[in-house]
C-alpha cells in the first residue's frame, strides 16, 4: 500500500475551514458530539497514548467471505445494540450530517432527509458546500473500515454486533468523498488524513472504536497511532 498521506490531495473543495464545532474525540467518548478537533496540548496527548495503549494487536486476517451486507445495509437505522441515534426514525447517513453539518437544511416537510450542509472537512482542514444533488461529495468514512474490521475478527461477530459498529457514530465522520475513496479499507500505517494536525486525533478515534468493540488492530497500526501522539 502507499504511505499515508501527508498533504492536501483532495478535490477542490473551498476554503480553509477550521476546526468549525469539531470537538476532540477526548471529550467525545461516545461520538455523539461533531467533528474531529485537534488534539494539541501535551497532556491531551499524553491521555491519547495511553488510551491507544489499551488497543490489542494481531495481525491481519484474509478477506475471504466479506460482503458490505455482512454488516446491515447501509444507512439503516436498526443497529441492535443500542448505539446511539439508532431507531431514532432517521437513517445513520442522515444523522451523521446533521451531527456534524452547519447551515443544515431539509427536504420540505422532513426533519431527517438532509439536503444542503455546509462542512468542516477534519480529514482536508478544508470547508465543503454540499447539496443532495451531488451526494458523493461528502461520504461517511468507517473510522475502522468494515473489511478491516472483518479482517481483525468481526468475520466471527454476530450480524447485530456488525450492524452496530457499522452505524456506531463513534465510528463514523462525514467528510470529503474522494479523501474516503483514497483511504479505502487501510489502517493507519497504510493511511493517515491529509490534514497533519488531526493525525492523533484520528489515532484516538481509532483506539475509542477497537477498545469498544474489542476489535484488534495491527501491530504496525498502533505503532503509527502512537507516533501521531507523540509516542
Amino acid at each position: 500500500m502507499a504511505p499515508p498521506a501527508a498533504g492536501g490531495t483532495a478535490g477542490p473543495v473551498g476554503p480553509a475551514g477550521g476546526d468549525g464545532r469539531a470537538v476532540s474525540p477526548l471529550d467525545n467518548p461516545d461520538g455523539t458530539k461533531p467533528g474531529l478537533a485537534a488534539i494539541t496540548s501535551a497532556g491531551d496527548k499524553a491521555e491519547a497514548r495511553a488510551l491507544i495503549k489499551k488497543v490489542a494487536t494481531k495481525g491481519r486476517g484474509p478477506k475471504t467471505g466479506y460482503a458490505r451486507d455482512e454488516f446491515g445495509y447501509a444507512w439503516m437505522d436498526s443497529a441492535p445494540g443500542g448505539v446511539p441515534f439508532s431507531h431514532n426514525g432517521c437513517d445513520s447517513r442522515n444523522d451523521l450530517l446533521k451531527r456534524d453539518g452547519e447551515d443544515v437544511r431539509f427536504r420540505g416537510g422532513s426533519t431527517c432527509v438532509v439536503v444542503s450542509l455546509t462542512l468542516h472537512d477534519p480529514y482536508t482542514g478544508r470547508t465543503i458546500a454540499w447539496t443532495k444533488a451531488h451526494a458523493t461529495k461528502v461520504q461517511i468514512d468507517h473510522v475502522m473500515p468494515l473489511s478491516y474490521d472483518w479482517q481483525m475478527g468481526a468475520a466471527h461477530w454476530s450480524k447485530g454486533k456488525r450492524e452496530d459498529i457499522a452505524n456506531d457514530p463513534l465510528n463514523l465522520i462525514p467528510v470529503d468523498g474522494p479523501t474516503n475513496g483514497a483511504k479505502s479499507d487501510s489502517g493507519p500505517a497504510s493511511w493517515l488524513p491529509p490534514n497533519q494536525r488531526i493525525r492523533c486525533s484520528y489515532a484516538v478515534r481509532v483506539a475509542q472504536v477497537s477498545v469498544k468493540y474489542d476489535l484488534p488492530v495491527t501491530p504496525s497500526d498502533k505503532e503509527a497511532m502512537l507516533r501521531q501522539c507523540g509516542g
